[in-house]
């Protein structure tokens, strides 16, 4: 597991959100101090767009990084995420409807900070 990857996961246990989370971890990758990627965070957590969080942040980091190919990329990255929970989708995730989570939101944070790290 590399630092930023770990660093994702020590931000989740220290009561970041999801997207802060992650987005915090790989803020240099897109030249941003911790505050702006907190603050550039807000918007995506608690599944307010619909999308987990860890995705979406996943998702504006390499939006910003690789603007050319973002698209491309962010689409590999929702199919590879999708393969290890089946949903990129918040409350599918969270098993909001059904009562069955697919995934802890640790578990996405993980999940999506491992998927951006080898993108990267």
């Amino acid at each position: 597991m590399t630092e930023k990857v770990e660093k994702a996961i020590d931000n989740h246990k220290n009561f970041y959100s999801c997207s802060a989370a992650l987005l915090c971890a790989f803020a240099d990758e897109i030249g941003l101090s911790e505050q702006e990627a907190r603050t550039a965070a807000a918007p995506f957590a608690g599944g307010r767009m619909g999308k987990c969080g860890a995705v979406l942040a996943a998702e504006y980091i390499i939006s910003k990084k690789y603007p050319d190919r973002a698209e491309q990329m962010c689409s590999e990255f929702e199919d590879s995420f999708k393969n290890m929970n089946r949903s990129v989708i918040c409350r599918e995730l969270k098993g909001a409807l059904t009562g069955a989570p697919l995934r802890s939101c640790r578990g996405c944070v993980t999940d999506a900070a491992e998927l951006l790290d080898k993108l990267l």
